[in-house]
């Protein structure tokens, strides 16, 4: 007696289509899964046996031998569960072998025949479909997931019974849709906080509004209580909106990673991660012993990761995010595997002057000695630096600032002018890969795009020789000069431009000489 499904496992944020091979036969009774199960795979024995007695079923007293193909990459999971369970229902004669085909399964049994959610549910139903296949059974609460990918019928199932009874046509049920667009649309402004809570710093807010322009990397430094966690915090709400396309690729590396709310079927604002400083060079680029999984820079796809207190990163933690900043990839290799995750993110900082907090302040007087401020800013090493686009002081709020009754700019008049650069960007790179923003730029780009004037060459040159800047922060500050001009509306870059580019990037002389 045998029979065969398909089902899918997940690799990375990518998934492969896996054949279920089940096999009866006389003998002693036995229960064997072969095909590189990992562990979870191997204990769905106990829980399919239990589903299956506890479903009314009757649990075959033969050899059973379940083949996971193709049978040298190894399956991880407990989605295997429920394509298992109606393998043997079919090799039983239960199930028709014919409804199983053209479909994919995957699910979670417990004891009682219930279903328990998985992750990945959206690669899996990305996979199905590039593989033309026409519909998916799985858990209910990953049905939502699921329907985002269009032309793909999506079953779903509570139960083990009620899977069986629908391939046996003695129940309907109804593939579930999802009107995408209007599900996108009503949650992209569901924010809580905004730029209007921030008083005073509109130099800073102005430097942040660059940032989000052209999608740069900011590091904010000034005195305890300044309001730098606060600023970062709001920098979501200027944001221009994720895209479909960059909605379900972030929603994608969620769902690996188990991160997706109940009901929470798209991702529609920006990720904003900020880990604690206690945090491991593994957790923050992704890794793990036995299973590799996406880290905090991946999480924070197409949105913020905010490192508040910068030096109090372990300095190994600081240095590996020093090439997936400039790759906007991560690639994590071990013995046996290698996985890519995707890291484009904006790379939000902020720190104290030194381990109190108050040098160059004018009311409070430093107590670190200068030993001490240079241990403390050494922590981050130049190379870092480089790659981080803006620089900004952050000056402690004044009393007048504070008191005064008159709102500051709200975040959507500052995101429209942000999406109105964008949208500039956007023009300028369409016939482009993997450049969307100025931020993304390479050389042959900076070189076509980023051209000065005689005036901006010699602000330049004056810049260079004092400042001594790096041949990749040149290259950064005329980014962020394009940026400038964006937002400008300008179509070149003039000595305006370039002037408040070179501004943004003083402060690591002046603490870092």
């Amino acid at each position: 007696m045998y029979s065969n499904l398909s089902s899918a496992a997940v690799f990375g944020i990518s998934a492969f289509l896996v054949e279920i091979e089940t096999h009866l036969d006389n003998g002693l009774p036995n229960f064997m899964i072969v095909g590189l199960p990992d562990s979870a795979v191997k204990e769905s024995r106990e829980r399919v046996t239990a589903a299956i007695k506890n479903s009314d079923f009757i649990f075959p007293a033969k050899k059973i031998t379940i083949n996971l193909a193709p049978a040298d990459i190894r399956k991880e999971g407990s989605s295997f569960d429920l394509p298992i369970a109606l393998g043997l229902l079919s090799a039983m004669g239960i199930i028709e072998n014919d409804s199983l085909k053209d479909s994919v399964f995957l699910g979670e049994l417990a004891l009682d025949g219930s279903l328990r959610p998985i992750h990945g549910a959206l690669s899996i139903a990305l996979e199905a479909k590039k593989n033309n296949v026409k519909r998916i059974l799985l858990p209910k609460l990953n049905a939502e997931e699921a329907a985002l990918v269009d032309g793909l019928e999506v079953i779903p199932i509570e139960t083990l019974s009620e899977a069986s009874a629908f391939l046996n046509s003695e129940k309907n049920i109804e593939p579930l849709k999802i009107d995408i667009k209007s599900l996108f649309e009503e949650n992209q402004k569901n924010f809580s906080i905004n730029f209007t809570d921030v008083k005073g710093n509109e130099n800073v807010k102005r430097s942040l509004e660059v940032a989000a322009a052209g999608g740069h990397n900011v590091l904010m430094i000034g005195p305890p209580g300044s309001g730098k966690t606060m600023l970062a915090k709001r920098m979501p709400t200027i944001l221009p909106p994720l895209t479909l396309e960059e909605a379900l690729e972030t929603t994608k590396i969620h769902s690996v990673s188990g991160l997706l709310q109940q009901h929470e079927a798209l991702l529609t604002i920006r990720p904003f991660r900020d880990p604690h400083h206690t945090i491991s060079d593994a957790a923050l680029v992704g890794g793990g012993m036995n299973k590799i999984r996406p880290g905090e820079i991946s999480l924070a796809h197409h949105g913020i990761l905010f490192l508040d207190e910068l030096p109090e990163f372990a300095r190994n933690v600081l240095e590996v995010m020093r090439q997936p900043l400039e790759n906007r990839r991560i690639t994590i290799s071990r013995t046996k595997l290698t996985v890519e995750y995707p890291a484009n993110f904006m790379l939000v900082c902020s720190m104290n002057p030194c381990p109190c907090g108050n040098f160059g302040n004018p009311i409070k007087e430093c107590s670190c000695s200068s030993t001490q401020i240079q241990r403390y800013l050494s922590k981050i090493s130049g190379p870092l630096l480089d790659r981080i686009d803006i620089h900004i002081e952050v000056p402690a709020v004044k009393y007048q600032d504070m008191t005064s009754q008159r709102p500051g700019e709200s975040s959507e008049t500052i995101r429209d002018r942000v999406i109105k650069a964008r949208d500039i960007q956007g023009l300028r790179f369409n016939k482009l890969k993997d450049v969307f923003k100025n931020a993304d730029m390479g050389p042959k780009e900076i070189r076509k795009y980023c051209q000065l004037d005689a005036s901006s060459q010699a602000i330049m040159k004056n810049a260079m020789d004092k400042l001594g800047f790096t041949a990749r922060t040149f290259d950064r500050i005329l980014k962020v000069s394009r940026t400038i001009a964006d937002l400008s509306d300008c179509e070149n870059i003039g000595p305006e431009h370039i002037s408040e580019a070179i501004q943004y990037r003083s402060l690591d002389r002046q603490y870092w000489k």
